[in-house]
């Protein structure tokens, strides 16, 4: 019976990531300078819909959050009428859904060039990566988290990141136990279990950067789910 969950769940939450993929590519070929946040959510909502399997029911996107400009400083956001301009940076965080089950995302970009926001997400680049290579079955939740910290301290910039690093999904969110990647938590990770790092970082003057990645864990490590890069969209 458990294998049977597992390979539902796998199903369910591969077929959700196939979603919030199209979200994500929407949201990089459609970023443009004048582009408004409610704007690029409409385009988004739209490639989410022309992937959607309508006979299958129960699938949608939850609110994204997307944020341009200075608007990237708050910690969620909904979309508005704001428009992003020449030399900004766009977050995204968003999620779409199957079957209860959500497949999250966080992608992040560049229109021009902005090197506070870059630098920042080359670090967060190297931290996910790191975290993504501690999961495993048997490893402890602390010790992924503590992956993640080790390159952060490394780098001597320890104090950007105020989060933990994630988290286990599953149905509706909630049917999912209790299992957080934070400092010192005991928690076994298992093969079967999905889990959502959206790895974002707080720069000098407040801009919230980054991306993450939300994998699959199995006998060999961790699968990752989205065929999105982890790297920084340039536009």
């Amino acid at each position: 019976m458990d294998q049977i969950i597992r390979i539902g769940t796998t199903r369910q939450s591969s077929d959700a990531m196939r979603m919030t993929d199209a979200a994500v590519r929407a949201f990089q070929s459609s970023l443009r300078e004048g582009i408004t946040e409610l704007e690029m959510a409409g385009t988004m909502a739209a490639a989410v819909e022309a992937v959607s399997d309508k006979a299958d029911g129960e699938i949608g996107m939850s609110p994204p959050n997307i944020l341009f400009g200075e608007r990237t400083k708050l910690p969620h956001g909904y979309p508005m009428q704001h428009p992003i301009k020449k030399n900004e940076p766009a977050f995204l965080e968003v999620g779409a859904s199957k079957h209860g089950y959500f497949a999250g995302l966080v992608r992040c970009a560049v229109l021009g060039r902005h090197s506070e926001t870059e630098s920042l997400h080359a670090l967060a680049e190297e931290v996910i990566e790191a975290v993504v290579a501690a999961i495993k079955p048997g490893a402890t939740a602390g010790a992924v988290d503590a992956a993640g910290r080790e390159v952060l301290n490394r780098s001597g910039r320890d104090g950007v990141f105020r989060q933990r690093t994630g988290y286990q999904t599953g149905i509706n969110w909630t049917e999912r136990g209790d299992l957080s990647l934070e400092p010192n938590a005991e928690d076994i990770l298992k093969s079967g279990m999905t889990l959502h790092m959206p790895n974002i970082l707080c720069s000098e003057n407040g801009y919230l950067f980054g991306t993450g990645a939300h994998v699959l864990v199995t006998e060999r490590g961790a699968e990752i789910l989205s065929s999105i890069p982890s790297n920084l969209y340039r536009a």
